[in-house]
């Protein structure tokens, strides 16, 4: 690590924190591509450099959105009612996803991740135009959902939101409520999915210094100073966007993200 990687995420932080609190995501979408870009300049092994990936950026989320969680409960976007059955699902399939991550091949992960996302802004972009209320979803609902939403996001780096936040919205959950209900799942998501990776990449091969497991510490503090600080700007201005506007912003987010992952 040098002054100008340092530099660089630091800045990395900072964006994501923003988008946290604004779109209700960990961060997992911007810091996974960035940082198959950075670690390798801080000279980790190109064979490991997806999982450490994956690992750093769920990392960084536990403390991006459990800030974006506090300032949107101090807001009142949070549905309590929701999270208690969510969140048994997706601590189960926070650990699933770090073991599911360690039988696939490297050089595909990003491919499914890239998929993923597709599939997700494809989805939010049909919500805005064809709205169609339905009923909220049950306890049994949400379990089993919770469990599938875990493994995917543990699976591609991610928090969560940019899957809890449709799957919320598909429901008729107001945006804001969704982006702060998936802050506070995604921390837990976050939490779980890296301990898997802790536990997977312990006796991993060629871990470069100051790694915990497939988590690279140095950039885990640098992400996590700024992004932590920036997270109640973003919370602030979804109580100034109406709902449709945050829906395409967030779909134009997603759609980046995949073809960024899918074509380079």
């Amino acid at each position: 690590m040098n002054i100008e990687l340092i530099a660089l995420l630091l800045g990395l932080g900072g964006i994501v924190g923003c988008m946290a609190g604004l779109l209700g995501i960990g961060g997992g979408l911007i810091v996974v591509p960035a940082l198959m870009y950075i670690l390798p300049l801080a000279d980790v092994s190109n064979g490991i450099v997806m999982q450490m990936a994956l690992a750093t950026s769920l990392s960084t989320i536990i403390l991006t959105s459990g800030s974006s969680a506090i300032n949107h409960i101090r807001l009142g976007n949070v549905s309590l009612s929701i999270v208690r059955w969510l969140l048994p699902g997706v601590i189960l399939g926070g650990f699933a996803g770090s073991y599911v991550a360690e039988l696939i091949p490297s050089e595909f992960l990003p491919k499914v991740f890239g998929v993923i996302v597709a599939l997700l802004a494809l989805q939010m972009i049909l919500s805005v135009r064809f709205e169609r209320v339905r009923n909220v979803p049950g306890n049994a609902t949400n379990l089993f959902s919770g469990c599938l939403i875990g493994t995917i996001s543990t699976l591609a780096g991610i928090g969560g939101g940019s899957l809890i936040v449709p799957y919320l919205s598909r429901f008729g959950i107001e945006m804001r409520k969704a982006i702060g209900t998936a802050s506070l799942c995604g921390s837990v998501i976050a939490m779980s999915g890296m301990i898997g990776y802790i536990f997977h990449g312990s006796g991993a091969e060629a871990l470069p210094k100051y790694s915990l497991g497939y988590v690279y510490l140095p950039a885990l503090l640098a992400i996590s100073v700024t992004s932590v600080l920036t997270t109640r700007v973003g919370a602030h201005m979804t109580t100034k966007l109406p709902t449709k506007q945050l829906k395409k912003i967030f779909a134009i987010f997603l759609l980046f993200v995949a073809g960024k992952m899918l074509f380079s």
